[in-house]
Formats: structure tokens, C-alpha cells, sequence
């Protein structure tokens, strides 16, 4: 028999303990005195969640049969969060047609004034960053184009866009999570919303409140990178079939109040702070942009990170590489003399085109980041999202008026703007996966020949199928001083997690694995989740402690061995401007 030094450092090899394949679905509806009806139940009150929300209750607003059909609640969004927004967050630039066209008697100016939007872009610049002094300005690759975009933030958009279905007559669910999908008959009949007030070790405390069946005509998931619905769905009707595996990254952002604005989109690409070398795996690149608040005149800068969560060098932090990465003199200049005002975390999906699961099944639909509508060659999912909202809620309303399928939205997407989008992107991440110097030239072509070379299919591994190995990328992460930089504990902070310290754990980890798997998830995640006691043996298997409390909802752990399940609702952050 191997010792444990000698074990695999994969994590695929320690998947995460589940109490059965069925724990998040569930075959059978209660009956009609323990349950709640609704038209069409939305889990996720976030960027897609809420177009499709707001798109359907437009159209039943000139359809009346239609609405009372639906009965006292035509239209329910599930909201982990405390509020919509809530655990929202992206760079982020948007395209702005999607949001035009979902609410066309809007002008840019009336979305500054309602606080989500920033400003249009009027000037970018890309650099190269060779060494972590210098900048070599270079011309912006097509996908870096953002002129006429406009600068969001998709937590402040998410409750505007509450506010304007609340309006239309949606009702508004937060603080509830959606914890198992409902299914019989081999069609989605609805969720099953989560318990509330259990303990530590699952006991009904005096303030528990059962969770409850509801019941839809059409079911929307919205659930967003990671959604445990979304990937029980995917399993329950086989919807990743003859698709590619999903691949994942993670975002760090930090949102600062500066003197001095900035006037103009930033964006770097390595290889600095990153290594090259293909051992590692670490591909990634950075955002800075304006931000310019009308409603107080507050000059403010969102700055971020994004890596791959295709790495191998377990130190690899999402977090302190944008520490780093603050360290430049570039970032400097427009930091400096600054105070940060916000903080957060989030894996994006980066399969693309490829990796889209099958988005329809009987019953249900998924939209935005659940069915990985994310170009990640040009940063770019917010209105993809958006517009996979509307033209699900336009395929619903057909499907509900015909009593037909809703696979018209599927085919809709495709032939959109959204589809066409994404297919021509569909080559242009895969070569990364060789490393960044065997990969950048097949990238290059990609993104050139709009995905005709390299042809065909490229396929991917999924992020944990690599093994880990304990690197050096960590001695270089600066000393967090509090004012310029930070650790991870007083990010959480000013996140204003509020979650209880006796909730039930609702993170899935092995407890006990090989030092390389422990030292992925105490250096990737964001939040200072995960510990390695300080008497563990430096190699062979160590204990994980899990300080799920400090979670911030960013998803990544799925990634790389573990699951993220929804918590109590009302548990996580409170974001405000990511």
C-alpha cells in the first residue's frame, strides 16, 4: 500500500462527501396544502434572474387572461442574499443594447442617477506588464475594445432592476434559498426553498422555519457560477451531454475612492505578476476603471484580478496577486492617496461556447453565468445575461399561452447576438491550457481568424483533473499594511458578512487530504476559508479546518475538489458597488 506521501494531488481524486446523488433534487411534489403556487419561479435575483422577470411581467402586463391565469403570484424570485445584488459582482464594462432594449424608455444618464451605472467609455489603454516596474503601452487587441460601453456595478444594477419588478408585480423573495429542484414525471415542477434556524450540527433551533415546496409552470435557474440547482439539473436530465467540461476563474476585486479621477479603461496583460512557466499554469490579467458617482460627486476606481483556476502551483492566491499587482508603479499613481470602499470575490465560468450546457429541459430553462453565457476572451457576460433573461421570459410567455415547450429559447440565444458572440470566441481560451507561452500564439490566431484556426472542436480538462504542487508563488506576496494592502479577514469584513457563527456548514470539503490539496484551498480562496493547523506534517495528509462562516459565496472551491451549497438565506455578503 502507497503512504500517504505518495498519494494522488489531484483533487478530483477527494471529491467532495455528498449525502446522495439525489440530495438537491427532489423526485415528488408535496401536496397542495403544504405547498406554495406560483406562475413562474426564478432562483437567482441577480442580472438574469431579474431580466427575465422583468421582461415577462412586461408582457403580461398586455396580457391579462395570462397574468390572472398565473394566479396571486405570477411571477417569484428566490434571493439568497440579503438583497438583490447582494452577492453580485463583476469587473464590470457592459455592452450597453441588451439593458436599452429590456428597458428602452430609459436614457444612460436616468442609469447613472439610479446609482449602477458610471460612466461611458471614451478612453482605454492595454498594457504589458514585462517586470513589476515596467509598462510597454501596446495597441488594444479587438476584444479590449470598449468605446461606447458603459462602467456598472452589477450589484447596484441587480437592485434597480429588483425595484422595477417589484413595480411590474413580481414578488421578491430574499433571504431564501432554493436547496433542491422539484421533478417528476421527468419535468421540473419547481424548488424546495431551505430550512431556516438550524444549528451547527443541523439541529432545529426555537426560531426553525421547515423549508417548502413551490410549485411553477416554468422554472428559471439564475443561480449563477456554481449554482447547486444548476448543477443538479445538469445531472438530472443529462444536459452537459456531448459538451465540453465547464472551466472556471476567479475575481478579485477591490472598489477604492481616489483624488484624483481616472480617465480612462485599463487593462494589463502579463506576464507579470504571473509566472510563465507551464509547470505553474497561471494564466490571468488584471482591469482598472473609472468609476464616477453623479449622485456624490465621488471619483472612484474599481481595480481587479482575474486567474484561471486551471493552476498548479497550490500558493496561487487570486488576492494577494492583486496585492501584488498593486505594487506596480502604473497602479500606484492612480491609487495613491486613496481609500478602499469595497472589496469582494467570484469564479466566472470560462468554458465559453463549447462548454454551454443543453440550456432547455421540461419545465425549467437556465440563463446567464448558469449556462456559462460568459465570453471570457473580451471580459464580457453582463449582457449576455441580460439578453438570455429576455428571451427566456419571451419564450416562457409563448410556452404558457400554447401550453408547448420552451425550447424556443434555446435556438433564440443562439441565433442572437449572444450565440454569435460566443462562437466566435469558441477557440480562444483552450491553448492557454499548454501554458501561456505555448498557448499565446494559438490564442492570437483565434481571436484573429474569429475561431476558424485552429478549427474544429479544442477541448479542455476540467480545472481539477491537474495535479497540485506546493510552489514558490507565494514568497512574493507583499506584507498586507492595512492601508494600501490587505488581508483576507478585513476584506471579508467591509463585505458586511453578517453570517450566523452557529449555521450549518454549507461548504463540502474532505476533511482529511494530502498537503498539496489543503494548500490549494487555503491559498485560493479569498475569504480565509479554509486552515491548515499549525502542527500538520509538512507533506502526507494533514487535517482541513473549514471556517465556512467567513464566506463570502465566490464559488471557487467547486473547482478545485469541493462544493459550494447554498446557506441559510440571508447568509454571505452584502455587496454594494461590485
Amino acid at each position: 500500500m502507497a503512504s500517504a506521501s505518495k498519494r494522488s494531488t489531484v483533487p478530483a481524486d477527494y471529491p467532495p462527501p455528498v449525502d446522495s446523488p439525489d440530495e438537491f433534487v427532489k423526485h415528488g411534489l408535496d401536496g397542495e396544502d403544504e405547498r406554495i403556487d406560483v406562475g413562474v419561479a426564478i432562483v437567482g435575483g441577480g442580472t438574469a434572474g431579474l431580466a427575465t422577470a422583468n421582461r415577462l411581467l412586461q408582457l403580461l402586463a398586455d396580457d391579462p387572461a395570462l397574468m390572472e391565469q398565473l394566479g396571486e403570484v405570477p411571477v417569484a424570485v428566490l434571493e439568497k442574499a440579503r438583497t438583490c445584488g447582494g452577492h453580485n459582482l463583476s469587473g464590470a464594462v457592459m455592452r450597453p443594447g441588451p439593458l436599452e432594449e429590456l428597458f428602452p424608455d430609459l436614457s444612460r444618464e436616468e442609469w447613472r442617477r439610479e446609482g449602477f451605472a458610471f460612466g461611458e467609455v471614451t478612453k482605454e489603454a492595454v498594457y504589458l506588464l514585462p517586470t513589476a516596474k515596467s509598462k510597454l503601452r501596446i495597441p488594444p487587441p479587438p476584444p479590449f475594445r470598449n468605446h461606447g460601453n458603459e462602467v456598472v456595478s452589477v450589484a447596484a444594477l441587480a437592485r434597480f432592476q429588483q425595484r422595477q419588478a417589484e413595480e411590474g408585480g413580481a414578488y421578491i423573495l430574499t433571504e431564501t434559498s432554493a436547496t433542491q429542484l422539484v421533478v417528476e414525471d421527468g419535468a421540473v415542477l419547481g424548488v424546495r426553498s431551505g430550512d431556516k434556524g438550524r444549528g451547527r450540527d443541523g439541529q432545529p433551533l426555537g426560531n426553525f422555519e421547515p423549508g417548502t415546496d413551490i410549485r411553477a409552470s416554468a422554472t428559471v435557474l439564475a443561480d449563477g457560477c456554481w449554482g447547486s440547482l444548476t448543477g443538479a439539473a445538469i445531472r438530472e436530465f443529462d444536459l452537459a451531454k456531448n459538451r465540453e467540461p465547464q472551466v472556471w476563474e476567479l475575481g478579485v476585486k477591490e472598489v477604492w475612492k481616489v483624488p484624483k479621477a481616472l480617465d480612462r479603461v485599463i487593462h494589463t496583460i502579463g506576464p507579470w505578476p504571473l509566472k510563465l512557466s507551464a509547470k505553474y499554469g497561471q494564466i490571468g490579467g488584471t482591469w482598472i476603471y473609472p468609476m464616477k458617482d453623479e449622485r456624490t460627486g465621488d471619483d472612484l476606481v474599481s481595480i481587479g484580478f482575474v486567474v484561471d483556476l486551471e493552476y498548479a502551483d497550490a500558493t496561487t492566491s487570486a488576492h494577494d496577486l492583486l496585492q501584488l499587482f498593486k505594487q506596480h508603479p502604473l497602479v500606484r499613481g492612480i491609487l495613491e492617496g486613496g481609500e478602499r470602499v469595497g472589496w469582494g470575490a467570484k469564479a466566472l465560468p470560462g468554458g465559453g461556447y463549447w462548454s454551454v450546457p443543453k440550456l432547455t429541459m421540461p419545465g425549467a430553462l437556465l440563463v446567464g453565468d448558469a449556462g456559462g453565457l460568459v465570453d471570457t476572451v473580451s471580459l464580457k457576460g453582463v449582457h449576455h445575461a441580460i439578453r438570455s433573461g429576455r428571451l427566456a421570459a419571451e419564450a416562457i410567455y409563448a410556452g404558457l399561452r400554447n401550453v408547448t415547450s420552451f425550447d424556443a429559447y434555446e435556438e433564440a440565444l443562439f441565433s442572437s447576438a449572444t450565440g454569435k458572440e460566443l462562437y466566435q470566441v469558441r477557440n480562444g481560451r483552450q491553448p492557454f491550457q499548454k501554458g501561456f507561452i505555448r498557448g499565446a500564439p494559438l490564442v492570437n490566431l483565434a481571436i484573429a481568424t474569429r475561431g476558424r484556426l485552429p478549427g474544429g472542436t479544442l477541448n479542455w480538462h476540467r480545472n481539477d483533473a491537474r495535479a497540485m504542487f506546493v510552489g514558490d508563488t507565494a514568497k512574493r506576496y507583499p506584507r498586507p499594511d492595512g492601508r494600501y494592502t490587505f488581508d483576507k479577514l478585513s476584506s471579508v469584513f467591509i463585505t458586511g458578512n453578517a453570517t450566523r457563527d452557529d449555521a450549518p456548514n454549507h461548504i463540502r470539503v474532505q476533511k482529511r487530504v494530502p498537503r498539496e490539496i489543503a494548500e490549494t484551498w487555503r491559498w485560493m480562496c479569498p475569504a480565509g476559508v479554509y486552515e491548515i493547523p499549525d502542527d500538520a506534517p509538512e507533506t502526507g495528509d494533514v487535517d482541513v479546518i473549514v471556517n465556512y462562516t467567513n464566506c463570502v459565496q465566490c464559488g471557487a472551491i467547486t473547482a478545485k475538489g469541493g462544493r459550494l451549497t447554498p446557506p441559510e438565506g440571508g447568509d454571505g455578503p452584502l455587496y454594494q458597488l461590485t
